[in-house]
């Protein structure tokens, strides 16, 4: 019953994350996109202070906007403030972590085969790891590298490699990449909270005293927001990364990525020139061409024949030998009546209890455990890499 429990909690937390994230992502893509599609105003809004205007229509509606060039005459009765998006998003996903990592240490943040930890030393690394990626995220952007916008760039990169290496040498491949995705919605989340918002206070604080606002304050938050704005696409990826084991579970899991979060930032610029009016189609096709390339460059290698029949031509391995691997090896959990001490009910509705049903889920055998490795879940009933090339074997010979 309890596990029953979490899985409703996990997917009511889970669905409450991904609306909060749409609703961030969303303001985010359209405030950008506003911003980089103003029209120089008119000489009478020039006139009002506006630095830009823009007309749009929606709906069956047609809008005027116009923005300030730093702050109207006088505060509006009503003022909007976008910021529970963002707070909302980070406290969904963090519960969702803890449920997911902390409550399941054991089960899905621990890797005994790369570190023996107990899951009070593993939670403890996975706080520190957000914290600190925080405070040296936010001293580097405070330092005299922001002076540079490039140089800080290679450097925050080159941090978040680290991170990502290190924590595929310390966790299960699935959370390794699911807690370099926290780091960054953290990261983001705190731009909001200790730098975007005090800034958005102080424009506020100042028009009201009747003050010219102080410069620092929109300089700093564009950075923080340009920031959040080229991760966009990279943390849509990480938020859905577990369902891929063909990037986490790759050997150099970190570098993959890596190359992943660069094509989401590069694709991201096309979009960002595009709303000022600059169009640079080159951007997607590259964009396109590197993501076949490391298509091509992970793409799983050809087997070697099982070692018992490596001297004859032709290597056979019967149905009753795969069968009898996937019920040993998968079974407990894929099947009408699983007895695994986690999984009540077949994940994804595989069940292999029948040789019919294996040969239905042929494929997805060869995608989760042959080929990526990540089936069995951590590898629970101990497949043997001989059993692997079995199934790969009678697979192909299909």
């Amino acid at each position: 019953m309890s596990a029953y429990i979490i899985d409703w909690l996990n997917l009511l937390l889970r669905w409450a994350h991904l609306i909060t994230g749409i609703a961030w992502i969303g303001a985010s893509f359209y405030f950008v996109w506003l911003d980089n599609s103003l029209e120089t105003p008119t000489e009478d809004n020039k006139k009002r202070g506006f630095g830009g205007q823009l007309s749009s229509i929606h709906a069956g509606g047609f809008y005027e906007v116009a923005k300030y060039k730093l702050a109207p005459p006088m505060m509006p009765q009503h003022l909007h403030w976008f910021k529970w998006e963002a707070y909302s998003t980070w406290i969904t996903g963090f519960f969702l972590l803890a449920l997911m990592f902390y409550v399941g240490a054991e089960t899905y943040l621990i890797d005994s085969s790369k570190m023996s930890l107990n899951p009070l030393t593993a939670i403890a690394i996975s706080l520190g790891t957000l914290a600190g990626g925080w405070i040296v995220y936010d001293l580097l952007c405070k330092s005299p590298l922001s002076k540079n916008g490039w140089l800080l760039g290679i450097i925050l990169l080159s941090f978040v490699a680290l991170v990502a290496w290190g924590l595929n040498q310390i966790f299960s491949d699935r959370a390794a990449y699911l807690h370099v995705g926290a780091l960054i919605g953290t990261c983001m989340a705190a731009n909001v909270f200790f730098v975007i918002m005090p800034g958005q206070k102080a424009l506020v604080a100042a028009v009201e005293k009747g003050d010219a606002p102080d410069p620092k304050y929109a300089a700093a938050s564009k950075v923080r927001s340009v920031h959040n704005n080229y991760l966009t696409l990279p943390i849509l990826f990480l938020m859905i990364s577990n369902h891929y084991p063909m990037t986490y579970g790759h050997p150099q899991a970190w570098a993959v990525l890596m190359a992943i979060l660069l094509i989401g930032a590069w694709t991201r610029h096309f979009f960002n020139l595009k709303h000022k009016g600059i169009v640079k189609p080159g951007i997607l096709i590259s964009a396109a061409i590197a993501t076949l390339i490391l298509a091509w460059a992970i793409a799983p290698k050809a087997l070697p024949k099982p070692a018992a029949a490596s001297s004859d031509p032709v290597s056979i391995v019967t149905n009753e030998e795969a069968l009898s691997i996937v019920q040993q090896r998968c079974a407990s959990c894929h099947s009408a009546t699983p007895t695994d001490d986690i999984f009540k009910a077949a994940p994804g509705g595989v069940k292999l209890d029948t040789e019919q049903e294996m040969m239905q889920w042929a494929p997805r055998i060869m995608a989760r455990s042959v080929s990526s490795k990540d089936m069995p879940f951590m590898n629970k009933t101990a497949m043997t890499d001989e059993e692997r090339i079995k199934l790969g074997t009678w697979i192909t010979a299909q």
